[in-house]
């Protein structure tokens, strides 16, 4: 568990989480804090200073402090702070609670005056007003005096405290939420990959068939699609190598066997060594012989160590030549035999040898499935920086099914897999490497009971 990806990226957005909001719950108490005492002391600030400006009024009219109390208990109930107003000795003139007139305020209690009314005599304010203490432009009474608030009943501290608790609540609250979150998401992320390591423990136990979900259409999507498609493969694979086992120990058996029969003949005299025999187990060595070969070439391509001469090649003498090395064949069916070539036909880079064994491969297939008296049309013509080559019969044709498996090894288009209608499955097989091992491509087309035709490319000489 402690290794689990689950646990670590778990742990990870947690702690990521934690941070984040953390930072944010302090800067925001920070800013809270910081932006309350700024109104608290600027609502102080433009109190005082209403005070100040009813205050002065209020002496401008009576020329006295008459009967102010009832202004200043106003004050204290409209803004709920104490007021008090008080004289430059320190003697209480008038208050809204505790202070009785007439009394004296402390040291301590003097502190706490935010503002002064000056009530000065004409040559005080004069002298004040040039020396720039004063505001020029209004009148200034006889008496000196000043007011004092004490601090507001809300309590800062006590309501930064409310916030906090309030982020702290919310803090919980956000991270309990989102380690929910993280849980339900990081097993939807993880439990695709779960299910890989299941389905590849499962491959690696034999068991090829396992699949996996391809529902989502992100990263682990297209690798769940990745795994799929390496498993099919795979399952591919495995199947053609079973039927490959299956196919060589076919064709093996049955020429071993013709081999063992006349050789135990001839041991127990039942039968003489005859120039008929030896011509019969000479033919199924020469059959053996080929089916090796053949085996071998498909070996090289696979381990990409098939030798190529390639060099510039005129394809007309080849393809007459190739032609007429198969003319006995063709004659013996009655065949029709039509060679046609583009014009102007470029040479292609290739391997005469190997381009004669891929025409006499499919020039075979064709002689081997169009009965007696059919056509076969062998044509080249130039398409792009490519020469096509295509192999046209008028044979039986093949079904879409068998043209998704004719290239592949050991396939044979007849199951019975006679002798009379073709070798051991693997020409065509032996074609494709060879013409990918040039650099073209190859294909077949068909329509059943009709026709059927395979076309090759080559490139062009640079």
């Amino acid at each position: 568990m402690w290794y689990s990806i689950r646990f670590r990226l778990l742990l990870m957005m947690i702690f990521i989480l934690l941070l984040a909001v953390s930072v944010m719950a302090l800067l925001a108490s920070q800013a809270t804090s910081r932006q309350f005492n700024r109104y608290v002391e600027e609502d102080e600030a433009m109190r005082l200073e209403r005070f100040v400006e009813v205050l002065s009024n209020y002496y401008d009219e009576q020329f006295s402090w008459h009967d102010v109390d009832s202004l200043i208990d106003q004050m204290a109930s409209v803004t709920g702070t104490e007021v008090a107003l008080v004289d430059s000795n320190g003697r209480i003139i008038a208050s809204s609670s505790d202070y009785i007139t007439g009394q004296e305020l402390d040291t301590a209690e003097m502190a706490m005056v935010k503002s002064r009314i000056w009530v000065l005599s004409e040559d005080e304010m004069f002298t004040l007003v040039n020396e720039g203490v004063l505001p020029s432009g209004r009148s200034y009474g006889l008496v000196g005096a000043v007011y004092v608030t004490r601090a507001p009943e809300a309590d800062p501290p006590s309501f930064i405290g409310s916030v906090n608790r309030s982020l702290l609540i919310a803090v919980l609250i956000t991270s309990g939420g989102t380690i929910m979150i993280a849980f339900a998401l990081s097993q939807r992320i993880l439990g695709p990959i779960e299910a890989l390591t299941a389905a590849a423990r499962s491959m690696t136990h034999g068991n090829l068939s396992r699949r996996v979900s391809e529902h989502s259409k992100d990263e682990i999507g297209e690798l769940a699609r990745a795994f799929n498609a390496m498993a099919a493969g795979l399952q591919h694979l495995e199947e053609l190598r079973r039927n490959m086992v299956n196919d060589v120990a076919h064709e093996l058996r049955t020429p071993l066997s013709n081999i063992r029969g006349y050789v135990e003949a001839i041991q127990d005299e039942i039968a003489d060594p005859t120039p008929e025999i030896i011509n019969s187990i000479h033919e199924e060595v020469m059959l053996l012989s080929h089916l090796v070969d053949d085996l071998q070439e498909l070996a090289l391509a696979d381990a990409g160590q098939l030798r190529l001469m390639k060099q510039p090649l005129e394809l007309c003498p080849l393809l007459t030549r190739t032609i007429e090395v198969l003319k006995t064949q063709m004659r013996d069916k009655h065949l029709e035999v039509d060679l046609e070539l583009a014009p102007d036909l470029p040479k292609v880079h290739a391997d005469p040898e190997r381009v004669q064994q891929i025409l006499r491969n499919l020039l075979n297939n064709a002689i081997t499935h169009v009965p007696d008296n059919g056509r076969i049309i062998l044509s080249a013509r130039t398409a792009g920086r490519e020469v096509e080559l295509r192999v046209y019969d008028t044979g039986i044709g093949m079904t879409p099914d068998q043209l998704q498996n004719i290239f592949e090894r050991f396939y044979r288009a007849d199951p019975s897999r006679t002798r009379a209608t073709g070798g051991a499955g693997l020409g065509l097989a032996i074609v494709k490497q060879l013409v990918e091992a040039h650099g073209g491509r190859v294909w077949a087309e068909s329509i059943p009971g009709k026709e059927t035709a395979f076309t090759f490319t080559l490139p062009v000489m640079p």
